[in-house]
């Protein structure tokens, strides 16, 4: 439940049902069937993103293209509203202006955005797949002995930040203070704190490439022929960053839940990675990282929908409730990407294509090193971090043999079984035998998931 646990058959506080505005900042476990109560007041409706700050869901998928597609109207620049809220706003932090391309119209988004596009463009793809590859290595290496993991904090929080650490040639103790601002600033958490701790460490980095450059993105924005300042450079990086550590996180972790919980996929016999960019595509239409975001806000008061959207007060595209709109009639998601997780309009995701190569990728290395991967809990017990933005697990609890990651001819990983791990206890084997045993379906998925990756392997 979000908020405070209500009698059976009463409305929840902030539910449509009352007539208030949703309160999207406990938004948690219950998100699916919140959606779908607010899609049912209408495509437009009244919430708080924090205790106090007001702002409009979208909740249609055609009223959130029309939105995104009219820059004119609903423009990007957050200052308006910002004189509206007080300096510690738990959400100002991520809402708040910064001179970046998200946060720009017209000609300074072009400018900006010419810059972001350009330097990504020089990325060698298949170079970072290899950042991706050895970086899930190691990690897995770490856990992979103990015969269980937490797949967030073990892996899926700390992959995004290696992988960024090499394309944008940042140091290790940057990076860490890059992560730790990150995930305060999407939790709403010491949120002020958290921005100052990330803007420091970015100011750094870009002073950094400009005093030494590399074959990084850092380098190359600084190289750029629009020639931004370390005031811009360092605010396109936020927008990277912001963009690649905690939504990547929450798409790796959401694919891999998929993965582990779903027949539909254990069981597909259909070739390569084909059962992961189906699972993704599945992610990103029913549990988008970013579930509610792509803020815009009205030059005017706008009748939009029988519904008066107030001069620069926040229009907040809800893209998990219109990627599962109803009137979509959309059950084959597999291979079709017109959901709205990467935005769409001028300010479509640049960097979409690094994203879902890097999610890919990071899956795809887990699975092949632990094919007997099993969820150490049912997927109803999972619990989801609160907030207005992100679709983001506290865990993924998952349990598999002891294995020995080691690297293997052609730079794949190689799983064997851990002959110098100790067994487990005896009650904790009891206990996971019992599990296995309470949920069928998941251990059955493991030895789906062991035929499907000996077939492929073998013929």
């Amino acid at each position: 439940m979000t908020g405070d646990q209500s009698p059976v058959g009463t409305p929840p506080p902030g539910c449509p049902a009352h007539g208030d505005r949703y309160p999207l900042y406990q938004l948690a476990d219950e998100a699916p069937a919140v959606y779908e109560r607010l899609r049912a007041r209408g495509p437009v409706v009244p919430v708080d993103l924090s205790p106090g700050v007001p702002a409009s869901l979208i909740t249609g998928y055609n009223e959130a293209l029309r939105v995104l597609r009219d820059p004119t109207t609903f423009r990007k620049d957050p200052r308006g509203w910002q004189q509206t809220v007080p300096e510690d706003c738990p959400v100002l932090p991520l809402m708040m202006y910064r001179p970046n391309c998200r946060h720009a119209d017209g000609a300074a988004h072009s400018r900006l955005r010419l810059a972001v596009t350009d330097s990504l463009d020089r990325v060698d793809l298949f170079a970072l797949r290899g950042y991706v590859e050895k970086s899930a290595e190691i990690l897995i290496g770490r856990f992979a002995g103990r015969g269980a993991g937490d797949l967030v904090a073990d892996y899926a929080r700390v992959l995004p930040l290696l992988v960024f650490n090499e394309m944008f040639g940042c140091p290790p103790d940057i990076g860490d203070r890059l992560v730790q601002g990150m995930s305060g600033i999407f939790d709403t958490v010491n949120a002020k704190q958290s921005n100052e701790i990330m803007r420091d460490a970015v100011l750094e980095l870009v002073r950094l490439k400009r005093r030494e450059p590399a074959q990084d993105v850092t380098s190359w924005l600084a190289e750029h022929p629009v020639e931004l300042t370390d005031e811009e450079m360092m605010h396109q990086i936020l927008t990277l960053l912001g963009a690649g550590t905690e939504p990547l996180q929450n798409l790796i972790v959401n694919g891999l839940r998929l993965l582990l919980s779903d027949e539909r996929f254990a069981g597909d016999l259909s070739g390569g990675n084909l059962q992961v960019e189906d699972a993704l595509d599945e992610i990103l239409w029913t549990d988008p990282p970013l579930a509610n975001f792509a803020m815009t806000y009205p030059r005017e008061d706008v009748e939009f929908r029988g519904v008066t959207l107030p001069k620069d007060q926040p229009v907040v595209i809800s893209l998990a409730a219109a990627n599962t709109d109803p009137a979509l009639a959309t059950e084959h998601r597999g291979g079709n990407r017109a959901h709205l997780s990467w935005s769409a309009g001028p300010h479509t995701c640049p960097a979409q294509g690094q994203a879902r190569l890097i999610a890919s990728a990071a899956i795809e290395k887990v699975l092949d090193a632990l094919p007997d991967m099993e969820l150490a809990v049912p997927t109803h017990m999972l619990k989801w971090r609160p907030g207005p933005f992100h679709r983001a697990l506290h865990s993924l609890p998952v349990n598999f043999p002891p294995v020995a990651v080691t690297r293997g001819d052609g730079g794949q990983a190689a799983s064997t079984p851990a002959a110098d791990v100790p067994a487990p206890k005896e009650g904790l084997a009891a206990v996971l035998s019992a599990r296995r045993s309470a949920h069928g379906p998941t251990s059955r998925l493991g030895h789906l998931r062991r035929a499907t990756r000996s077939w492929l392997r073998h013929g």
